[in-house]
């Protein structure tokens, strides 16, 4: 496979491990379009490959979660518990906030 046509989930997960700071960037963006269609499964996928470039059984163990289970919480249709967020986020070294925004 050539570099051009590298599958776009591999990329992300290679820029993330290249560039930690990345997965702030990453999550935030994945975190402010959550309302927009398919936020939702953007946010999952986000956090999925976040949880990749760390290597999953590690995020795994370390948020105190079977690998199986946070492979189907972060699947496209998973639906994770706040605790679960929480203990992933936490696992990756980062840190969900909460901001106030003005609605349009």
């Amino acid at each position: 496979m050539t570099e051009a046509s590298r599958p776009h989930d591999q990329t992300v997960i290679e820029l993330l491990r290249e560039d930690p700071d990345f997965a702030n960037e990453y999550l935030a963006a994945a975190l402010d379009e959550i309302d927009q269609p398919g936020g939702r499964e953007a946010l999952l996928a986000a956090l999925r490959h976040i949880a990749e470039a760390h290597g999953m059984s590690d995020v795994a163990e370390r948020a105190g979660i079977k690998r199986e289970s946070l492979y189907r919480a972060l699947s496209p249709k998973g639906n994770p518990t706040i605790k679960t967020l929480l203990a992933v986020t936490s696992a990756v070294g980062l840190k969900l906030s909460v901001q106030r925004y003005v609605a349009a």
